[in-house]
């Protein structure tokens, strides 16, 4: 028997509190991956208890892996909760339909139109974007961007969609739907407006002043680990349910997700532990950047060229666990706006938990990826701050040479790591020399002799971190 709605009654773990035919769709997600179905998802999951107008239809833009997996069991799924004392299992049921874009642009555009719909929410990871090498706007010679530019009624990009789903809505009155980013973006409502908006003004300017007006890009914060789905899930999470399910998550028991409570069509009434309402998201937003995606990137390169797998291998070598904890507190905290109420320490303390937790195997390769769209936010920002006040950044170098490493590593002619990254035939094709020179990576940041001097000389000194 496969996980769908005939098989809800007899399954032994936790499911929807709520009858599934009443529910329809509030939200649409694009991007639809683990880390949303792990989260975004799992909240309103609660909110359908009370309120059954916010289900989702999630997107994915490229693939139909999710559609073709999901719409079989009717959009459920299970999420594995993972920690050293155990597991648990919930069915979720906040996804009523899958659609792939790249299958039916209008099909997705048609549901972005609905008058029902009041938030679109975005987990496209930062390359979705299409910025531009300082980051602050759009790139218009994107590919995408190109793309979208000569077909705005079939686009290719997330804001390419939300363009023309928003042109639509204007057209028949529907008025405006929230556009809600989850990924970790430095100040990602107003990234997210600023990029919409130079492409709605490339289209038509009426278009841009309506968004403008209109349309509001609240800021988020949004925590929780997520390793990928791998087969061994599958059949654990089998074994859990008594039934298939063809594309289970696996997660932490942590999360959380930090809101600006700027919304111009309404939004799910969350009443959650989890979930802060705020006006201002940027401090918590930098703290965990810097902090969790920060030390992420860190634990990816220099574990992985330590000969580590996942991410709870890598805290169980001492030199990198000592590594990470001080790269946090020396240099990272200092650079930090931190919140009210929340206590530095203990939060560093419990990030350390987490990455220690080994329940969770979480790839390093699978952090690895992107790294030219990761590393600006995570460790160049940091370094600038340290730079402005004249204090040293041995550690964030330290990483940043041990990205370069895992770019440029080779073997027998071939790379030893898969380098996925949407400037790979850059990485590839330079030396080092040149590549801490690219201003679409590191910004002003490539011609400061501070930086490309500091970052040199601990490449060229740089050994495997290591205790095992």
């Amino acid at each position: 028997m496969n996980l769908t709605n005939a098989s809800l009654a007899v399954l032994p773990v936790q499911t929807p509190a709520y009858d599934r035919k009443g529910v329809t769709t509030g939200i649409v997600h694009l991007g639809l991956g683990a880390f949303h179905r792990a989260h975004q998802a799992v909240y309103v999951d609660d909110v359908l208890t009370q309120d059954q107008s916010w289900g989702i239809v999630g997107a994915s833009l490229r693939s139909d892996d999710a559609a073709r997996a999901l719409n079989p069991q009717n959009g459920l799924y299970s999420v594995v909760t993972k920690s050293a004392s155990g597991s648990q299992c919930r069915v979720i049921g906040s996804l009523n339909h899958v659609l792939c874009a790249a299958d039916d642009p209008d099909a997705l555009i048609s549901q972005m139109a609905d008058p029902q719909v009041r938030i679109v929410s975005l987990t496209i990871t930062e390359k979705g974007y299409c910025r531009n090498a300082s980051g602050d706007g759009l790139d218009p010679d994107h590919p995408d961007i190109q793309y979208d530019l000569q077909n705005p009624n079939r686009p290719r990009s997330a804001l390419g969609y939300i363009t023309a789903a928003l042109s639509k809505r204007k057209l028949s009155g529907a008025g405006p739907f929230t556009v809600l980013s989850c990924d970790n973006l430095p100040d990602n409502g107003a990234t997210t407006q600023r990029v919409v908006l130079q492409l709605a003004r490339l289209i038509d300017s009426g278009l841009a002043d309506w968004i403008r007006d209109h349309v509001t890009f609240p800021g988020t914060m949004v925590d929780r680990i997520v390793p990928a789905t791998t087969d061994a899930d599958r059949e654990d999470t089998k074994t859990l349910l008594g039934v298939a399910d063809a594309w289970p998550i696996v997660t932490e028991p942590f999360g959380q997700w930090v809101i600006e409570d700027h919304f111009c069509a309404g939004r799910p009434q969350f009443d959650h532990p989890d979930i802060i309402l705020t006006q201002d998201v940027r401090p918590f937003e930098t703290m965990k950047l810097r902090l969790l995606n920060g030390s992420h990137s860190a634990l990816a390169y220099l574990g992985l060229l330590a000969g580590h797998k996942t991410v709870a291998q890598a805290m169980e070598d001492p030199a990198i666990a000592d590594f990470v904890a001080a790269l946090m507190r020396d240099e990272i905290a200092p650079t930090l706006n931190v919140p009210a109420n929340i206590r530095l320490k203990d939060y560093r303390a419990a990030l350390v938990a987490r990455f220690k937790n080994p329940a969770l195997q979480h790839a390093l390769i699978q952090i690895a990826m992107d790294g030219s769209q990761k590393i600006p936010q995570r460790i160049l920002s940091p370094i600038r701050d340290r730079i402005s006040k004249g204090h040293t950044f041995d550690r964030l170098a330290h990483v940043i040479a041990g990205w370069l490493r895992f770019v440029a590593a080779k073997e027998a002619g071939e790379y030893c790591f898969p380098l996925q990254d949407p400037m790979a035939d850059t990485l590839r094709a330079q030396p080092v020399e040149t590549l801490i020179k690219t201003e679409k990576i590191f910004g002003e940041l490539a011609s400061s002799p501070t930086f490309t001097r500091t970052i040199m000389q601990v490449y060229q000194n740089q050994e495997p971190l290591s205790q095992r």
